[in-house]
């Protein structure tokens, strides 16, 4: 960790707030929730995503239009056409948008539609790709690589910080193990070594961790319990029919119904649970 020099804290309330909008940041007393399927399908699915998810809320919007899959023939997503719907449904919603890209070639593109550019576990080390994306100014989502550890994933963030951008945000998303039981293993130790170590912000994604969605909200609340500032969950209309990760996706209902069960988790830690501006906390009969 000694050349990790940018993300290094310099003392222990060193924090770094990352602003996403006006109104959305991460790293703050608030728990960020990022939520969406998978991959955009279509714009009816966005917008039921995004006017469905309002109740719990969620503060970004996620979606892939680029998708990394591990066989050449699976569906590698809309691309342009998906990107033109997320600016859409971002502008109608007013919600910030989070979407993964793959290549320089697509970084223009991508940050023209997004608020910020998620760098996945398969490109964690594309330096490249990382030098590149430290030259744009919009955050940037850094997923943990299938086998990186602790010290590859700080300095693949430090390849972003010592080219200029300063908004990086680490998701820590599973390890590959040889237990099949789960898709990966949820390292929830590197959050809490993250959080001793470096100033930047750290969420989880369970969902790429779990690979199965019944296990998701509990790794999700102790993802929180443990200090991770955020989640990242994949959640659908219809999961079962999902292009892409249909096993691990929630419903949109079961996805309200998490968000808020992160509430007393997150005040217990010191820590808070946005609530949407319909939200009423059902009275509790004595």
């Amino acid at each position: 960790m000694l050349n990790a020099k940018l993300a290094a804290q310099s003392h222990s309330d060193h924090r770094t707030i990352i602003k996403l909008s006006e109104n959305v940041s991460v790293g703050g007393q608030d728990i960020l929730i990022v939520g969406g399927p998978c991959s955009v399908e279509s714009l009816e699915q966005m917008e039921s995503v995004a006017s469905h998810l309002g109740e719990a809320p969620i503060q970004v919007l996620r979606g892939g239009v680029y998708k990394p899959r591990t066989s050449p023939y699976a569906f590698q997503g809309m691309g342009e056409e998906g990107l033109n719907i997320l600016a859409t449904v971002r502008r109608r919603h007013n919600l910030p948008v989070v979407t993964e890209v793959m290549s320089i070639a697509q970084i223009e593109a991508v940050a023209a539609s997004a608020d910020m550019l998620q760098i996945g576990s398969r490109n964690m080390q594309n330096y490249d790709l990382l030098k590149a994306v430290g030259q744009v100014s919009k955050p940037v989502l850094l997923k943990r690589g299938l086998s990186a550890t602790i010290e590859e994933f700080v300095l693949a963030a430090e390849y972003i910080l010592s080219h200029g951008n300063p908004q990086v945000v680490l998701c820590e998303r599973g390890i590959r193990s040889f237990d099949s039981y789960t898709r990966n293993v949820l390292d929830l130790g590197a959050v809490v070594a993250l959080k001793q170590l470096i100033h930047l912000p750290v969420i989880v994604d369970p969902s790429h961790a779990a690979g199965k969605r019944e296990l998701v909200a509990d790794l999700a609340r102790a993802a929180i319990a443990c200090g991770a500032d955020g989640l990242m969950i994949e959640c659908h209309p219809e999961p079962e029919e999902s292009v892409s990760d249909a096993r691990q996706a929630l419903s949109l209902e079961d996805m309200v119904k998490l968000v808020h069960s992160l509430r007393p988790v997150a005040a217990a830690v010191g820590r808070r649970v946005p609530v949407a501006k319909s939200y009423r906390p059902l009275l509790q009969c004595v």
